[in-house]
């Protein structure tokens, strides 16, 4: 007998700045296994010989894709503190202060953390993807094309949150800027180490080829904790309007949007009445605004100062980031004192709150050690994506409708109102920092529209030219990576 992980180890070296260890998870990403015991002796011909060694191996896709350095924290701070809404009270290096100043370089450790783990899950899917292939017909075809679809949905997701971060902006030149090394077979070894930046458009085309593979193969169902194919066909509307590709948005989102109001999904998906409870842990069945979230458990916390609680809020947290409240005409304004927000929204009275001189962001409200699920894609995203589509290229009537579902249903008495044209699309823009506060967007959206980062760390404008509007490709990557 060998050990699990001996199989995915000989020879695994280096890989894309790390050693890069193939592991199956030892919890999965469906509450139902959050407190799954491993099998730890498991002979090498049989890794795949079960459909449950082979589930436990696409929860192990999860389980990468989860950690605290990548999708369970670091991704939604980096990209919200980076700009104007929040503002640092600790001074910690390690809680993300050089991504805040704008200052960081390609040896910053905890940046660098991110671009590690998330090659380690690419190279995850692809090892499992291939493995997949040698032991045909262990589950129904229906469950192969399912989990097939979920590794590439894992994959998809990691290379946008890549591209997006450390490459020029597709709507810059039609992504033929320099974009990421694309990685598309198991490493195992450093033979296969240099490989050259492909294009930012080549990343993109190969994002949508996997989610377009998703969406064929993968499932629909209840289980709002794994990829289902209205995932992939919600993802699909975040990268097309990184794109600057509307048309495609108005496509891909009528998929899942019903024409008129009550906005829903042909599966149900739809806004819930009480914004709150689209945040209460652990997501019940009836929150049909999840469409994909990531659970945790005591087993499984992100850990130590990756958690969102632990950088917003007060349950035994650091509050290391507070709202911008600033009103002083020279200031640097965050979205919070917008009259577009008004003291009557309920995302206020109920997702924000007072610790002193403080006001923090409430949306996690957990307790060391932190278990709050965290959203991947809400249904609230997805009616914004499609709003803004309309407004820049269709039905601008529907633009509004879309935009104010998801306005009133925290702000009833004060529905939004527009002339068209550039104010429909500013206050679409406006109610996506309102909505999305705290959950990676505001970077992204500001720079696929091509605007400058405002930044509060950073005492001032960062222009699309500066050399810290997009990070560094880290230095372990140039150092093992010749082909860069």
């Amino acid at each position: 007998m060998k050990s699990i992980y001996k199989k995915h180890t000989k020879g695994f070296l280096r890989f894309s700045l790390a050693t890069l260890v193939f592991t199956a998870s030892l919890s999965s990403c469906s509450s139902d296994f959050l407190d799954l015991r491993p099998e730890l002796n498991i002979p090498e011909d049989n890794m795949f010989d079960t459909p449950e060694r082979i589930l436990t191996h696409v929860n192990g896709l999860y389980a990468s894709a989860k950690d605290g350095r990548l999708m369970a924290g670091r991704y939604y701070i980096y990209n919200d503190i980076r700009a104007e809404e929040f503002v640092n009270r600790t001074t910690n290096g390690v809680t993300g202060l050089n991504v805040y100043n704008h200052t960081n370089d390609a040896a910053t450790t905890q940046v660098n953390n991110f671009w590690i783990q998330a090659y380690l899950t690419i190279n995850r899917v692809n090892k499992f993807l291939e493995d997949f292939d040698l032991y045909p017909g262990v589950v129904s075809e229906e469950l192969e094309s399912s989990y097939r679809g979920e590794a590439k949905f894992v994959r998809a997701w990691m290379y946008y949150a890549l591209v997006h971060m450390f490459a020029t902006p597709y709507t810059q030149d039609g992504g033929a800027s320099p974009g990421l090394p694309l990685r598309l077979r198991a490493e195992t070894n450093t033979e296969n180490n240099a490989l050259p930046r492909s294009t930012v458009a080549e990343i993109y085309a190969q994002i949508l080829a996997d989610l377009n593979d998703a969406e064929a193969g993968l499932l629909e169902g209840t289980d709002r904790t794994r990829a289902r194919r209205s995932a992939a066909i919600a993802l699909k509307t975040r990268v097309y309007l990184a794109m600057g590709d509307y048309q495609n948005v108005i496509v891909e989102g009528n998929k899942i949007v019903s024409a008129g109001a009550p906005f829903r999904s042909p599966e149900g998906l739809g806004l819930v009445g009480n914004i709150q409870s689209a945040f209460t842990t652990p997501y019940a069945a009836e929150n049909n605004e999840n469409i994909l979230s990531m659970p945790f458990a005591d087993t499984n916390a992100p850990g130590t100062q990756n958690q969102l609680g632990y950088y917003y809020n007060t349950g035994n947290g650091n509050i290391e980031y507070f709202l911008n409240t600033s009103t002083g005409a020279d200031d640097i304004q965050g979205i919070f004192t917008d009259p577009q927000w008004s003291d009557t929204d309920n995302r206020k009275i109920l997702l924000t709150a007072t610790s002193g001189t403080m006001r923090i962001l409430t949306k996690w409200q957990g307790v060391s050690p932190f278990i709050d699920w965290v959203p991947v894609i809400r249904y609230a995203e997805v009616l914004l994506n499609l709003a803004e589509a309309e407004a820049e290229v269709g039905d601008q009537g529907r633009a509004l409708a879309l935009v104010n579902a998801v306005h009133t249903r925290s702000d009833a008495g004060n529905p939004l109102t527009s002339s068209g044209g550039a104010d429909l699309i500013d206050k679409i823009l406006k109610e996506r920092r309102i909505e999305l506060l705290g959950e990676g967007f505001r970077a992204p959206d500001i720079m696929r529209r091509g605007q400058s980062f405002l930044s509060y760390g950073a005492g001032g404008a960062i222009s699309p030219s500066s050399s810290s509007y997009i990070f560094p490709i880290p230095v372990g990557e140039s150092q093992t990576n010749p082909g860069l």
